[in-house]
Order: C-alpha cells, then sequence, then structure tokens
C-alpha cells in the first residue's frame, strides 16, 4: 500500500522560507504530483504541481514567484521550496499524486496526511 510522507513544516516568521518534501513509499506510477493547502474554514485548494518527468511545472497565481516544486526521480521525492512566505500561507499543506495534470484534488489518487505550515507576523 503506498503511502505519502510530508516533512518540513513548522512554524517561521513572514518573509522566511521553509523547504517541504514528499516521499512515497514506494513508487506510485503517478506521471503528476503537486501540492494542496487547506486552511481552516477554506476549501482545499491547489499550490503547485510538476510532471514526474520534470518537464512542467505549474503553480497558483498566489505563490508564483516564490515557491518552487521540484523532484527526485531517484529518491522518488517531491519537494516545495517556498519563499517570502506570508501569513496567508498558513495552512495545512498536502502532497499528491495522478495519472493526469489537473488542478482538482477530486482527480488525485494518492494523498499525504499533511504537514502544518504557519507563518507569523
Amino acid at each position: 500500500q503506498v503511502q505519502l510522507v510530508e516533512s518540513g513544516g513548522g512554524l517561521v516568521q513572514a518573509g522566511g522560507s521553509l523547504r517541504l518534501a514528499c516521499a512515497p513509499s514506494s513508487r506510485t506510477g503517478s506521471s503528476y504530483w503537486a501540492w494542496f493547502r487547506q486552511a481552516p474554514g477554506k476549501e482545499r485548494e491547489f499550490v503547485s504541481g510538476i510532471t514526474w518527468s520534470g518537464s512542467g511545472a505549474f503553480y497558483a497565481d498566489s505563490v508564483k514567484g516564490r515557491f518552487t516544486i521540484s523532484r527526485d526521480n531517484a529518491k522518488n521525492t517531491v519537494y516545495l521550496q517556498m519563499n517570502n512566505l506570508k501569513p496567508e500561507d498558513t495552512a495545512v499543506y498536502y502532497c499528491a499524486a495522478a495519472g493526469r495534470r489537473s488542478y482538482s484534488p477530486d482527480d488525485y489518487n494518492y494523498w499525504g496526511q499533511g504537514t502544518q505550515v504557519t507563518v507569523s507576523s
């Protein structure tokens, strides 16, 4: 059974940085990976995604220029480098995998349990 495990969350001041990692227990065979986040009282929203080949990356408008998604095929790990964090970035961050590129959480087959990111002002 595939498990996705996120790490790297924590508490940081506005303007600081964090690097999230998602390490599956085994290869999923999924072509697309993504990060979603969910703040209290809000719906889960797309943050960033990447093809497993690394040929394509995409970002929500709110994080463009600040976040960078990457992957390490050998380690079967996906990362999210978050710079210049803002209080509005505070949320539980989830990694997910899907068989096709999508911005919808409904299209993702595998999910992690989430890691908390808190940005203080």
